[in-house]
């Protein structure tokens, strides 16, 4: 939700933000400031932004960023909620355009969760689709079973 929200508070582009453009490196900074003060106001924004309005037995909820995302989402969901990391090496990051940059890709909201939590999963993403697809379909025979 924070790419929406920004996109929508400051009338961004929100594709060319999904990619690892240049584009999207020119608001990045300006992204993360932005969902700071948001956060700092509330910590749960964000969470509730992405919950607002919907009910479903299961939930998959990507891309957070912190530990007081995940603290809310067991918070309020308890024991159903299952933590997904997907990790990727960084060679394989670099094929995919992924460039560090300093104060950008060494802040919290790139590496908030580096440390601090035990995921009940971890998907490794290097590209091989074999190896993906028998990965996501463990994750998916377990959540089917939690049904």
């Amino acid at each position: 939700p924070a790419d929406l929200l920004s996109l929508q508070e400051h009338g961004l582009d929100f594709q060319r933000l999904l990619d690892a453009s240049a584009y999207k490196e020119r608001y990045r900074q300006d992204m993360i400031r932005w969902g700071e003060e948001k956060r700092r106001a509330d910590p749960g924004f964000f969470c509730r932004t992405a919950v607002e309005g919907a009910t479903q037995p299961v939930w998959v909820v990507s891309d957070t960023r912190r530990l007081s995302d995940v603290e809310w989402f067991r918070d309020v969901y308890g024991d159903v909620v299952q933590t997904v990391r997907v990790v990727a090496t960084e060679e394989t990051r670099k094929r995919r355009n992924w460039v560090f940059v300093d104060g950008v890709d060494d802040a919290e909201s790139e590496c908030g969760l580096d440390q601090g939590v035990t995921f009940d999963w971890v998907i490794t993403n290097d590209g091989d689709e074999l190896a993906l697809g028998e990965q996501l379909e463990t994750l998916l025979r377990s959540l089917r079973g939690r049904l």
